[in-house]
C-alpha cells in the first residue's frame, strides 16, 4: 500500500536565513522517517507542518499511511474516508481504504470500497483475502488465477494457506521466498509460527532464532517464543519470556499489549480469565475458545455451550473444542443428539487428511468410538499416542476405561491407580470402574472399602449394587452377601432379600468345599438374623446344624 512520491515533499538544502532551523540540529524529512519506519514521527511532522501552514504534498494520504502502519486503523479510516468525498480524489485512495476496512474487520465495506478502486494487484490481494472471510470459494479461486510470481501475492496466498491450516503449503513459499530474499528476516517468524501449528515447538524455536538475533524486542517474535515454551515446558517458563515485554512501554508492546493479557491468562492456567477474556472474545479468535476451555474446567458446561453454540468451526481446534463442549453437554443433559454431533465432531477431525496422523487427530478418533462404544478402535489409537501422555490423568482415566470396557482388567487396575487427580478419584466413574476392576481380579475387599469410604448418597447406593452383583457373578459371595444385606436395610426390594439369600448360601456352600474359612459362617448368620423373612429360620437351622456337626463355633 505504499504510496509513490515523484519528488520530494522538501527541497534538499533550506534557505540560509531560515532561522526555525537551529544550528546543530536537523528537522528530519518525511521519506527518512517512513524508511526507519517511524510512523509516530511522521505523524507528528505532517501534523505540525499543517498546524503551521506548511502543507506536504499529500499530507492526508502519508497521514492514513502512517496511522495504518502503527495500527490505529480508526484514525485511518477517518483520513481515507474524509479524501474520498473530496472532488478530485485520487482512486487508489479507494483501495487504501478498503484495506483499512478489513483490518477493522468490516468486510462488507471493504469489498464495497474495493469495488470502486482500479484494477490492481493490491486490489486483487484483497478481493483473495475477502473471498476466504466470506467462504466464496468460487470468488477465491478466480482472484487465485490472477496472483503472479511475485512476493507480494506469493506472500498473500502463503497467508491464506496459513488461514485454511495447509501449514506445510505456507512453509514451502515462505522458504522459497527466503531464499530468493535473505534480508526478509520476518519471514523466519512466518515459518516458526506454521512450525508451532504442526506441534514441531523445537524447530519452531531455532527458526525464531535467526530473527530474535537481530530483532529481540518484537513483540510478535517473544510472544511466539512464549508460546512455545508454553507448550515445551510449562506456563511459568512461558511467563518468564514475557516479563520483558509487559515491563516494557514500547509501542511495539502497546501494539500486541491485547495478545499479551490473553496469553497470560492461558499461561497462568486460567487466573483472570473472567476479567481478561470476556472484552477479547470479538477481538482475538483464541480468546472465546480459551473462555469456554475456563467453564469446562470450571464444570460449567452450560456456560462454555451458550459461549459455542453459534461459532461455526473452521479450524481443528474448533471442531474439537466444540466435540468436548456437546459431549460433556450430552452426558451431563443425557442428551443422545449432543453425543451424536460430539461424534460427528471428532470423526470429522479425526478423519481430516491434515489431522489424521497427528495427535489431536487420533484422539478424536479414539473420542469418537469411545462415543459409539466401539472400545476395541479406542484402544488402537490410545495405544497409538501413549507415550505422550504416560502422566496424563484424563488420558489415563479414558485409557483405563477402555481397558476396562474391553476385559483387560488387570491392566485397567493399573492404570487407574496411575491417576493423581483427586476430582477424578471422587468421580463415580472412576469409583465404579475401579470397584469392578478389583472384582475382576479377585479383591474383592479393595471394593469394599472403595465403599465405606464413601458418604452416604445416591452413588454409593449404586456403588453397593454394583459390589452386589459383580460379587456375586464372581463366585465372591461374602462381599456380596455384605452388600445385599446393606441394599436390604435402605430399601425393602424382596430382590435384595434374594440376592443376600443366595449369597449367604454361596458362602456355606464355599465353606463347604473348603474355599472359605469356616469362621465366615458365624458372619453370615449374623446378617441372615437381621433379615425377619420367614425363610431365615430353616437356612439357619440348617447352617448351625452342620457347624454343631463339625465344631465349628457360631
Amino acid at each position: 500500500m505504499m504510496l509513490s512520491r515523484a519528488k520530494p515533499a522538501v527541497g534538499g538544502t533550506p534557505p540560509t536565513g531560515d532561522r526555525r532551523r537551529k544550528k546543530g540540529k536537523k528537522v528530519p524529512q518525511l521519506e527518512e522517517l517512513l524508511a526507519l519506519r517511524d510512523f509516530t514521527g511522521a505523524i507528528a511532522l505532517l501534523e505540525f507542518k499543517r498546524h503551521v501552514g506548511e502543507q506536504e504534498e499529500d499530507a492526508d494520504l502519508w497521514i492514513g499511511y502512517s496511522a495504518f502502519h502503527l495500527g490505529d486503523y480508526k484514525r485511518a479510516l477517518e483520513e481515507y474516508e474524509a479524501l474520498t468525498k473530496q472532488p478530485a480524489c485520487n482512486p487508489d485512495v479507494w483501495v487504501n481504504l478498503a484495506c483499512t476496512y478489513f483490518f477493522l474487520g468490516m468486510y462488507m465495506q471493504a469489498e464495497q470500497a474495493a469495488l470502486k478502486a482500479p484494477k490492481s494487484r493490491l486490489q486483487n490481494r484483497l478481493l483473495f483475502h475477502l473471498a476466504h472471510k466470506f467462504s466464496d470459494e468460487k470468488k477465491l479461486m478466480s482472484s487465485h488465477q490472477n496472483l503472479q510470481d511475485i512476493t507480494e501475492d506469493q506472500l498473500s496466498l502463503a497467508s491464506i494457506h496459513y488461514m485454511r491450516s495447509h501449514y506445510q503449503e505456507a512453509i514451502d513459499i515462505y522458504k522459497r521466498i527466503l531464499l530468493d530474499n535473505r534480508e526478509y528476516l520476518a519471514l523466519n517468524v512466518y515459518v516458526a509460527l506454521c512450525y508451532y501449528k504442526l506441534d514441531y515447538y523445537d524447530v519452531s524455536q531455532e527458526v525464531l532464532a535467526v530473527y530474535l538475533q537481530q530483532v529481540p524486542d518484537s513483540t510478535i517474535a517473544l510472544n511466539l517464543k512464549a508460546c512455545n515454551h508454553f507448550r515445551l515446558y510449562n506456563g511459568k517458563a512461558a511467563e518468564a519470556e514475557l516479563k520483558n515485554l509487559t515491563d516494557s512501554a514500547s509501542s511495539s508492546f502497546e501494539f500486541g499489549k491485547e495478545l499479551i493479557k490473553h496469553n497470560l491468562v492461558v499461561f497462568r492456567g486460567g487466573e483472570g480469565a473472567l476479567q481478561v477474556l470476556p472484552p477479547l472474545v470479538d477481538v482475538i479468535p483464541e480468546a472465546r475458545l480459551n473462555l469456554v476451555i475456563y467453564y469446562l474446567r470450571q464444570d460449567d458446561v452450560q456456560e462454555a455451550y451458550n459461549l459455542i453454540k453459534d461459532l461455526e468451526p473452521t479450524a481443528p481446534q474448533e471442531y474439537i473444542l466444540k466435540g468436548v463442549v456437546n459431549a460433556a453437554l450430552g452426558q451431563e443433559m443425557g442428551s443422545k443428539d449432543h453425543l451424536k454431533i460430539a461424534q460427528q465432531f471428532f470423526q470429522l477431525v479425526g478423519e481430516s487428511a491434515s489431522e489424521c496422523d497427528t495427535i489431536p487427530g487420533r484422539q478424536c478418533m479414539s473420542s469418537c468410538f469411545f462415543l459409539l462404544r466401539q472400545f476395541g478402535n479406542v484402544l488402537i489409537y490410545l495405544n497409538s499416542v501413549k507415550s505422550y501422555f504416560y502422566n496424563d490423568d484424563t488420558f489415563n482415566f479414558n485409557y483405563a476405561q477402555a481397558k476396562a470396557a474391553m476385559g483387560n482388567f488387570s491392566e485397567a487396575e493399573e492404570v487407574f491407580l496411575l491417576i493423581q487427580s483427586e476430582k477424578i478419584k471422587n468421580d463415580f466413574v472412576y469409583l465404579s470402574w475401579l470397584a469392578r476392576c478389583y472384582i475382576m481380579n479377585k479383591k474383592p475387599q479393595l471394593a469394599w472399602k472403595l465403599y465405606l469410604k464413601m458418604e452416604t448418597s445416591g452413588e454409593s447406593f449404586n456403588l453397593l449394587q454394583l459390589i452386589a452383583n459383580d460379587c456375586y457373578k464372581m463366585r465372591q459371595f461374602y462381599y456380596s452377601a455384605k452388600a445385599f444385606d446393606v441394599l436390604e436395610r435402605l430399601d425393602s426390594n424382596p430382590e435384595y432379600w434374594e440376592g443376600k439369600r443366595g449369597a449367604c448360601v454361596g458362602v456355606f456352600q464355599m465353606i463347604l468345599a473348603g474355599r472359605e474359612a469356616k469362621e465366615t459362617l458365624r458372619e453370615v448368620l449374623h446378617l441372615l438374623k437381621s433379615t425377619g423373612n420367614s425363610q431365615v429360620e430353616y437356612i439357619v437351622r440348617i447352617m448351625k446344624k452342620w457347624a454343631k456337626e463339625n465344631r465349628v463355633p457360631v
